[in-house]
């Protein structure tokens, strides 16, 4: 089978080496006998996966006791709800900060459960850049702040992080979790869907702070409180038994390439290689994203019209290149990088566009 390269959104582009490894263990895990796919949630083998995946994750994120690693189910979309569910109790209000589609259905999500407001907002630029510190305006008394670390629609992220005083600070991470050094203990949460940096779809991890889960409402059914999951080690039901797996290999690769100082570099060269393309075609290649709060994950663009952008996607698909259609809910093209995606990835789009350019501008 020919090489294609993924540039889907998510579920995404997987590790090589993470698939092979997998693929010879499907049938026989270790010697057991049996796929890892038919052991139970209890046993010793399941059990020393789990707590590998949660040291390794802790590991990489610069981390100890103080937080707690949770496998949890649902995606990003079950955390918009269970996170008000969980901190805002009666009287309780928290701030969101929105910069695209994801941290606006967050912020809707949580309205539902209880009160939030808009602490800032970018949308009447379109979603095209990060709020200013001097925008934000903070309620010192809310009992989180919520940011989205990176829009995977409009192709905005955040490169440095608000000062919200003492408030917790609680970030959706799903799209660009691990792919750069991260200051972990500004953040009291961190939730991310797996299916991006992390592993396949089937698994949500959520960090959370050990002094932040004691705020949390115990009057709630049991599977919606953090501190059920925490205490039982992401063991209290079953878990997603593959998907973690899964993870655990995910992360043994990015400690193979040499942690998230080296992913973080090999990212920006990634990204640094599209941007130029943009910026050097002279507005026939449109960034959404303002340059200084461009994404290194979703690279986002629009052309001269959508016939072209139809064409543009139609080609690069019978080129090897898929995925590269954007959000159906905005259009144009979106080119998703994560860690996953090598730098010959992102050299042969590079000169598919600089190719497409030639013959259409």
């Amino acid at each position: 089978m020919s090489a294609i390269y993924n540039f889907n959104a998510g579920p995404a582009i997987l590790p090589a080496p993470v698939l092979e490894r997998a693929q010879c263990e499907l049938h026989d895990y270790q010697g057991r006998g049996m796929s890892i796919l038919e052991m139970s949630h209890r046993s010793p083998e399941y059990e020393a996966i789990n707590t590998e995946a949660a040291e390794r994750l802790k590991r990489l994120l610069g981390v100890g006791e103080e937080y707690h690693v949770l496998f949890l189910q649902g995606g990003a979309s079950m955390q918009f709800a269970m996170l008000p569910l969980n901190f805002l109790t009666p009287g309780a209000s928290a701030d969101y900060i929105l910069t695209g589609a994801w941290a606006e259905k967050a912020f809707e999500e949580a309205g539902r459960v209880g009160q939030a407001r808009v602490a800032a907002s970018t949308a009447e630029t379109g979603y095209r850049n990060i709020p200013l510190q001097a925008d934000l305006v903070i309620d010192p008394h809310a009992a989180y702040v919520h940011i989205t670390s990176n829009e995977t629609i409009q192709g905005v992220q955040w490169h440095t992080w608000p000062a919200v005083g003492d408030t917790p600070l609680v970030a959706d991470m799903s799209s660009d979790i691990l792919s750069r050094p991260l200051e972990t203990q500004r953040f009291a949460l961190i939730y991310a869907g797996a299916q991006k940096n992390l592993g396949p779809a089937g698994v949500t991890i959520v960090v959370i702070r050990d002094d932040f889960l004691r705020r949390a409402s115990s009057n709630l059914p049991v599977m919606l409180r953090y501190a059920t999951h925490a205490k039982n080690r992401s063991l209290y039901n079953t878990p997603p038994v593959f998907a973690v797996y899964m993870v655990n290999l995910v992360l043994a690769w990015i400690d193979e390439q040499g942690g998230l100082a080296v992913i973080a570099e090999h990212n920006r060269r990634k990204a640094a290689t599209l941007y130029r393309v943009i910026d050097e075609s002279s507005g026939f290649y449109r960034g959404h994203a303002a340059p200084e709060h461009r994404s290194l994950m979703n690279v986002t663009f629009r052309l001269p019209n959508e016939t072209l952008e139809k064409r543009f996607v139609a080609e690069a698909t019978a080129q090897g290149m898929t995925g590269l259609a954007g959000h159906r809910s905005v259009g144009g093209i979106r080119a998703s990088i994560y860690n996953a995606m090598g730098q010959d990835g992102c050299d042969a789009l590079a000169a598919f566009m600089t190719d497409f350019m030639r013959r259409n501008g």
